[in-house]
């Protein structure tokens, strides 16, 4: 595993894990955006935006249900196809476009007026760098790309490490390595918020987020 990956696995069949997280059916009415994406998006006049690793699909949705037009991408087969299900069931098939994809290994097609990495971080080997700087690369000139990490462990978290290192929006922007010419760092910073886990519990945790906008083609 190279300095451009994240995940202590290498190797490990990332597909069937994510599949069996999302083997339970998630409620069709789902639609509650992560906070920061709200908060950020809420601005934005609606365009096409991409979803790297749209999990259950509350982002798209939300995003699709202001008027975007989400192109969301997962590596679970069952992520995306609930999503498409809840999709249906809302109205909003028509601007929410799915994909299997393993961003490993494949990129999706298009440019994107705004790019979602919510929480994309993994056990598992990824190439996580590779795979922005190409989303930024997608952008269209005055587009954003959102990039929003865990900075602090939760109780429900699935990596407890007290050693952990959570890379600070500073040092995730470092290694883009973007040509600031073209583009521009319009918000790097660790807020704190109040979280609720699946099972209700609750906690103070950090987010760590970096906006980029595309400036010049």
């Amino acid at each position: 595993m190279g300095p451009d990956s994240t995940g202590m696995t290498p190797g490990a069949d990332a597909a069937r894990f994510w599949d069996e997280h999302y083997r339970v059916p998630w409620p069709t009415q789902t639609g509650r955006a992560n906070p920061v994406l709200a908060e950020i998006a809420g601005g934005l006049t609606p365009g096409a935006a991409l979803d790297l690793g749209c999990g259950a699909g509350g982002d798209a949705l939300w995003l699709a249900g202001r008027g975007w037009r989400v192109t969301a991408v997962d590596i679970s087969a069952n992520a995306v196809r609930r999503l498409a299900e809840n999709a249906q069931a809302r109205g909003l098939h028509a601007l929410i476009s799915v994909e299997c994809i393993d961003l490993a290994e494949d990129f999706p097609q298009g440019s994107f007026d705004l790019v979602s990495a919510q929480y994309f971080q993994t056990q598992f080997a990824l190439p996580r760098s590779r795979v922005l700087r190409t989303a930024a690369h997608a952008l269209r000139p005055g587009g954003r790309l959102m990039v929003v990490d865990h900075g602090s462990t939760a109780p429900w978290s699935w990596n407890q490490d007290p050693g952990i290192h959570y890379p600070t929006p500073d040092e995730v922007s470092a290694e883009l390595a973007l040509d600031p010419a073209r583009w521009q760092v319009e918000r790097a910073d660790m807020p704190r918020r109040d979280a609720r886990g699946p099972d209700g519990q609750t906690a103070t945790v950090i987010d760590n987020v970096l906006v980029i906008r595309r400036t010049a083609a």
